[in-house]
């Protein structure tokens, strides 16, 4: 077989010429489908930062409101794009990118299920807000703090003493967790008992008068007094304060301080006993024998 320059160079000649009338022919369909991408582009950028704005004063997280705004441009973009494919008459390609993008979603879900729960529970909390930055909450693990941020993944947390801890979002979603703050009030129940000769009556009234002049009580609920046992030694009450709880702990923490000064306080004045637990020593073998009498006998027997 012989190499004849003159036909190949003809042959490739032909196919270029052949690809120019066809580029030519869809010329017309190519400017267009390029005006639809610049459009595509600039609606995108427009929607976007619209969105972004409008859903940052719903949710009132900048990081939510951004997540969303890149969504819709991304979204609007691959709208103008298959636009522009679809003009280009090329639905098979489209077709292709398509379920080629499913697959690969598809193996993206199973590869990072526990970041995507995370992620669609960090945009269900911003949306739905059962919790607000500068809330006090407490986790189902135990975790009580101040929300310091609320990201697409995690709840960032200050606990009172100081460490930050970072809860995935899909726990928050999950399970329970309390919140303190969203109802404005707080109820402080203090424990304490008096003796069994003490005037419970008066006690009551006293106890009453005490917590109601302490800092950040809740004026509109009255204090009130449960008497709760026979204890060994004591007869036992929890006296309930409702305060106005904010998003300050320290504020909880100082009316208990207060509530306990101003009950101790009052009873002293009044003389009214918070006893020491009391026990009784039996020393008889049979039960009822006094400690000396037992000496005496251990002494009589020569022991």
């Amino acid at each position: 077989m012989e190499f004849n320059l003159k036909e190949i160079t003809e042959i490739i000649f032909e196919k270029l010429r052949g690809w120019l009338m066809t580029a030519i022919d869809h010329l017309p369909n190519l400017a267009l489908a390029v005006i639809i991408l610049i459009a595509g582009y600039f609606a995108a950028k427009y929607i976007s930062k619209f969105g972004n704005r409008y859903i940052s004063k719903i949710v009132r997280n900048r990081t939510i409101g951004n997540f969303i705004g890149k969504l819709l441009f991304i979204g609007v973009f691959v709208l103008a794009g298959v636009m522009a494919l679809s003009v280009m008459n090329l639905d098979k390609t489209i077709s292709s990118i398509l379920a080629g993008l499913g697959i690969a979603g598809l193996a993206l879900g199973f590869a990072f299920q526990d970041t995507a729960a995370n992620l669609m529970s960090g945009v269900y909390i911003s949306f739905k807000q059962p919790l607000a930055l500068g809330d006090i909450i407490e986790t189902k693990d135990g975790h009580m703090g101040e929300v310091l941020d609320i990201n697409l993944r995690v709840t960032k947390l200050r606990l009172f003493d100081g460490p930050i801890v970072f809860v995935p979002n899909k726990h928050l979603f999950q399970d329970y967790f309390v919140n303190y703050t969203e109802n404005g009030k707080r109820r402080l129940d203090l424990d304490c008992g008096v003796t069994y000769n003490a005037n419970l009556e008066e006690v009551e009234r006293i106890a009453i008068e005490a917590l109601e002049g302490i800092e950040h009580r809740s004026e509109s609920d009255p204090v009130t007094i449960h008497w709760k046992e026979f204890g060994s030694s004591s007869i036992n009450f929890s006296a309930h304060v409702w305060m106005e709880y904010s998003r300050k702990h320290s504020d909880y923490i100082l009316t208990r301080n207060e509530a306990i000064k101003a009950l101790k306080k009052a009873f002293d004045s009044n003389g009214i006993t918070i006893p020491f637990p009391i026990r009784t020593l039996d020393f008889g073998i049979e039960g009822g024998q006094r400690l000396h009498k037992e000496l005496k006998v251990l002494e009589l027997n020569g022991s």
